[in-house]
């Protein structure tokens, strides 16, 4: 009997799969449709907070369009301004980022959909907010979807309009990194 041979590049996803211990998947999550946004807390209750819409464009880009569950959120008048929170051991204030911006994203950036979920925390016991205990979820893909871990950012600076609103102003250097566990929301996902 001959011996037979398989292209490397069909072989190398098989020895990888065998080597972790996971088959390859079949097919990987897209950045298109509409899909699930939810809250996971350090405990490892899952929020739903609402959805996302990503439509693929032309170029390469896709879309995206928020619609949070107001519903699942008290309101909390803080700093003479209406906020919808979720309560917990602190409270999560979304704050929908309030320039007009171009609400796109790329397969290897997703600032403009990070900039729509930011956040301000505060103990319950605190009165009025303080921006600059603001979160900026950080998202990257996984074979399910995405995943945002928080980053402390001050919500300051976007108390006026950015020179230009065609960049997201919180890039590198806006941003450090937040302990685990520190916060009560430990990450978002999107699946």
């Amino acid at each position: 009997m001959a011996a037979r041979f398989f292209p490397l590049r069909l072989v190398r996803p098989l020895l990888l799969a065998a080597c972790v211990g996971t088959a390859p998947l079949a097919h990987s999550w897209e950045l298109s449709g509409t899909h699930r946004v939810s809250a996971v807390t350090r405990d490892d209750q899952v929020l739903p907070l609402g959805s996302v819409d990503f439509t693929p464009q032309a170029d390469g880009s896709t879309t995206v369009k928020l619609h949070m569950e107001t519903e699942r959120f008290t309101d909390h008048f803080l700093s003479m301004k209406e906020f919808k929170c979720l309560e917990g051991p602190e409270v999560m204030c979304h704050v929908p980022y309030p320039y007009r911006n171009p609400g796109r994203i790329t397969p290897t950036s997703f600032a403009w959909l990070e900039h729509q979920l930011l956040f301000l925390f505060k103990q319950p016991r605190d009165f009025g907010a303080k921006l600059w205990n603001g979160l900026y979820f950080r998202f990257e893909r996984d074979a399910e979807g995405l995943v945002g871990l928080p980053q402390a950012i001050d919500l300051n600076l976007i108390s006026a309009p950015p020179d230009d609103l065609t960049t997201p102003p919180y890039g590198v250097g806006q941003s450090d990194d937040v302990a685990p566990g520190a916060r009560w929301i430990s990450r978002l996902i999107i699946r």
